[in-house]
């Protein structure tokens, strides 16, 4: 014999139809907002086509350029990224071009999520 599904009890202008116990009476937290950031399942291309885009930048700064704009757009979201890369053009190590050719990857490789 099955087992009986255990009553939850009533909350004010509940329906009476979802009495029993469902996947959603078990965890009341709301949802976190979601966040564009970098889709995951696009992560190799997205990194070939950055390391395409800061190729004009020196030896010295490409690889930490690369690497901050890929673990912030994949960690924080894309807007955090934009703001990084804003902040590296104040500073003079990238230039106008290069900016706008990552804004476009990173609108191109972005999701919710």
């Amino acid at each position: 014999m099955a087992a009986r599904r255990k009553y939850t009890p009533r909350k004010p202008g509940q329906k009476n139809n979802s009495r029993y116990y469902g996947h959603n009476d078990r965890n009341e937290t709301p949802r976190p907002k979601r966040v564009k950031k970098l889709d995951m399942r696009k992560s190799e291309e997205f990194n070939y086509m950055l390391s395409k885009a800061v190729e004009s930048l020196p030896d010295s700064i490409r690889g930490s350029i690369a690497g901050g704009i890929y673990s912030i757009a994949s960690r924080q979201g894309i807007t955090e990224a934009r703001d990084f890369v804003i902040k590296k053009k104040d500073e003079s190590v990238i230039d106008e071009a290069t900016q706008k050719q990552i804004w476009n990857l990173l609108n191109d490789y972005s999701t919710y999520r």
